[in-house]
């Protein structure tokens, strides 16, 4: 356990008495940030390998962002959308073509999102498609993470997080994960869409097979069913391509994004979806106070031409065999799987040689931050700004421990 200052053992104890312990933060506490690093409150820096769960994808106080968010704040914040205002339209262009989806629902979470996704999908189900009233059935993944709300807990299977929370929303089934055969069996006459993660982040950065998003893209189009992307991580650059679904050169009907459109500055979410299903939408039937205010999609637009100049995307599959050939070397040596895209990794740790947390724990004391997903699984997000000497960084570090580790259990 890292040693603590009276300054953070203060903040931390203030922070048990009065917030509630729906998280478990490591034993740190962050004061500031720039690019890939934070730094304490006693001044001691540290690399994030975190990332705010892939919200500060451009890093920590980005001057260009944060230039923007200032900029729209001193001339207009919020008039809610039953109003015009301008730069909402530019940003609609914006992600819709680098998405290559027709329009664009804004909304503040990444749960919101799919919540709205959800929607979408069941009054096409009746509308469009013909299904009974009350009887749409979406197909969801064993492993996902869409949110916490009440009705997306419907449909997980993460017990912990289910626990006490019923009744839950009717509606849903799950299959497994990177089985088409399975999800094909599961799509009857009433079925209105199949929702799933790109790569499953919460489950430890869970790729599926090449061509898997490919097949479940036919599927759906055969049996009339729509696809839904949750891409709140994996979108936005996170993966090497600006969507994951593009780098299977496929396009969904609907698509959630969240996280770093909003650069880590500001809560921004966004459903994106064909002319024929945003359809459904009508005025009345689906809103938000702050969803599309005029600072969030300043920096979403902001964030959207950044990432259509491609560059990010390009340095990350630069980057990725700097990050994953070294821990891929480790496999049998303290790891037992590593798997990821871009700079984002689910590394899977031998219980021969501790616990996930252990490691984090040990990276912590190393200047590293990094969080586990499971008890074995080490979840990676380096910024995707990050440069080569911090990628080298990581790994260095990572594999230090690792291997001191493995070399006191005899491995």
């Amino acid at each position: 356990m890292t040693e603590l200052s009276a300054r953070a053992a203060a903040e931390i104890e203030t922070a048990a008495k009065y917030g509630t312990a729906n998280y478990a933060p490591l034993p740190v506490v962050l004061a500031e940030g720039s690019g890939s690093w934070v730094v304490d409150v006693d001044g001691n820096k540290y690399l994030d390998a975190v990332s705010a769960y892939s919200a500060t994808n451009f890093g920590h106080a980005n001057e260009r962002f944060i230039e923007v968010a200032i900029g729209q704040m001193r001339r207009l914040e919020i008039v809610s959308r039953a109003l015009h205002a301008e730069g909402f339209g530019a940003f609609a262009k914006a992600i819709t073509e680098l998405s290559g989806l027709d329009r664009v629902l804004v909304m503040n979470t990444g749960a919101e999102a799919n919540e709205t996704a959800i929607k979408a999908a069941r009054k096409w189900g009746y509308k469009v498609k013909g299904v009974p009233e009350g009887q749409a059935k979406i197909i969801a993944m064993h492993g996902n993470f869409h949110g916490r709300t009440t009705t997306i807990m419907s449909f997980s299977d993460d017990e912990n997080a289910r626990d006490g929370f019923g009744p839950f929303t009717p509606g849903f089934e799950l299959v497994d994960y990177n089985d088409v055969e399975a999800l094909e069996a599961a799509i009857d006459e009433n079925t209105v869409a199949v929702l799933l993660e790109p790569i499953q982040g919460e489950s430890g950065v869970r790729v599926p097979d090449e061509g898997y998003l490919r097949a479940v893209r036919e599927l759906t189009q055969r049996r009339g069913v729509l696809m839904i992307c949750d891409e709140v991580q994996t979108g936005m650059g996170r993966t090497g391509t600006s969507f994951r679904f593009q780098a299977e050169g496929i396009v969904p009907d609907l698509v959630t994004v969240a996280k770093s459109l909003g650069a880590g500055l500001i809560p921004i979410s966004a459903v994106l979806g064909s002319d024929e299903v945003m359809a459904v939408f009508t005025p009345g039937t689906h809103g938000s106070t702050f969803g599309g205010n005029p600072v969030a999609v300043a920096v979403g637009k902001a964030v959207c031409d950044e990432l259509a100049t491609g560059r990010w995307q390009e340095s990350n599959a630069e980057l990725h065999p700097v990050l994953f050939e070294p821990l891929r070397a480790l496999v049998g040596r303290g790891l037992t799987e590593v798997r990821g895209a871009g700079l984002w990794a689910g590394v899977d740790i031998d219980p021969a040689i501790g616990t996930a947390p252990e490691i984090c724990e040990d990276l912590l004391a190393r200047g590293v931050l990094t969080k586990n997903v499971r008890p074995q699984t080490i979840r990676l997000a380096l910024p995707i700004t990050a440069s080569r000497d911090e990628v080298e960084l990581l790994a260095r570090e990572f594999v230090a421990v690792i291997e001191e580790r493995a070399a006191q259990a005899g491995l």
